[in-house]
């Protein structure tokens, strides 16, 4: 599964307004299966956000540099 950048949050926002806007004249024009779909987007979308801002709230995590192994002489 892809990971989104947290970088990319301000336009999921966009994405998710541009869906909202498309739902809303689905609802006018009573395209149910369109509304369907958009619904099933926006679940989608909306994981993908909260996916990106916890990854923005995790410390990055040291693992300092890689060494050879040692190996002790008799």
């Amino acid at each position: 599964m892809l990971q989104v950048n947290p970088k990319m949050l301000p336009r999921l926002a966009e994405l998710e307004a541009d869906l909202l806007a498309r739902r809303k004249r689905a609802e006018a024009e009573q395209w149910l299966g369109e509304i369907e779909g958009i619904d099933l987007t926006l679940t989608f979308l909306r994981t993908k956000q909260a996916e990106a801002a916890r990854i923005t709230q995790r410390a990055p995590v040291h693992l300092g540099l890689p060494r050879p192994l040692r190996r002790d002489q008799p």
